[in-house]
């Protein structure tokens, strides 16, 4: 009687472990993409330049105000 009692006490714990085992391996799905996560540059006046089409990217750089 009391080997029956130990074996499904084992029993028992093995099962446990088993589905702890296997629910730690569950996989996350990400919704966002890994840019949008990334803090966005300001854009170099350069390329502001050519966005635009104009000659000079004098208007786009912060330290060239006259």
């Amino acid at each position: 009687m009391k080997k029956i009692q130990n074996s499904r006490l084992y029993a028992i714990i093995l099962i446990a472990i088993f589905s702890i085992s296997l629910s730690s391996c569950a996989i996350g799905i990400r919704t966002t993409s890994r840019t949008s996560s990334y803090k966005s540059k300001p854009l170099p006046p350069g390329q502001a330049k050519k966005i635009t089409g104009e000659k000079s990217a004098k208007r786009y750089a912060p330290g060239q105000n006259k």
